[in-house]
């Protein structure tokens, strides 16, 4: 946790990103580091659609990338066995980890709510390794202030170590008790419960740990979405 508390999100000048950077500041000032998302009971499950891409293997998709598809592809035809997920970045001990390895490691389960930017919310309940224990796996080095993920779908997107090591983020493998379905982010998603739903990102790849910002082609700040979308 080196880092907490020492990082902002960028404002490009932007009068918009501007407010971002108060909503910020003023949910890390008044509310303490570990407060809760609110968990539901398995009795408040609601059905929940998927949106966004539903397969990112498939070239006829709109998101289907060109480097990155075939491989997802292939992964999944062998039911995730030789999918693996990469750290790297400001780490003692970059690796790779397989979904096997994910689940040998202590897991949490949560009843929560997705709260879309577009107007729909739906509970479900959520099990995963906390983020927290893969990146301690992996020792984080102490100039680290950001942890950035990539997707099979190109999405790229970052948090800040407040987020990172929230028990309730969570690298989920599971959802409503049954292995994550494709179009939910099959094999594996954040669960980030204290933003909106799309800082939750699907099909996840690699994470990177950083001890700066970085904004690549394909992050959703440079598609105009907010950095910071604390609920």
């Amino acid at each position: 946790m080196a880092g907490c508390g020492q990082t902002e999100p960028p404002t490009y000048g932007h009068l918009l990103r501007m407010g971002d950077l108060v909503t910020y500041k003023a949910h890390r000032l008044v509310l303490p580091a570990n407060a809760l998302a609110r968990e539901y009971d398995v009795r408040d499950i609601s059905p929940m659609i998927a949106t966004g891409t539903v397969n990112p293997g498939n070239e006829n998709e709109p998101l289907f990338h060109p480097e990155h598809g075939p491989g997802f592809a292939k992964a999944h035809k062998s039911g995730f066995k030789d999918w693996q997920i990469t750290v790297e970045g400001s780490v003692d001990r970059p690796g790779a980890f397989s979904l096997a390895d994910l689940r040998r490691m202590p897991s949490r389960t949560q009843v929560t709510r997705h709260t879309c930017e577009e107007g729909w919310s739906a509970i479900a309940q959520w099990t995963g390794v906390p983020l927290a224990i893969v990146l301690a796996s992996c020792g984080m080095q102490p100039q680290a202030r950001y942890v950035q993920f990539w997707s099979y779908d190109y999405y790229v997107d970052n948090i800040d170590l407040n987020d990172a090591f929230h028990p309730q983020t969570i690298l989920a493998y599971a959802m409503n008790g049954r292995e994550l379905p494709l179009g939910h982010g099959a094999p594996l998603r954040l669960r980030l419960e204290r933003q909106i739903g799309y800082k939750s990102m699907k099909y996840l790849r690699k994470i990177v740990v950083l001890d700066h910002f970085d904004d690549p082609e394909g992050s959703h700040i440079r598609s105009g979405w907010s950095w910071y979308n604390g609920i």
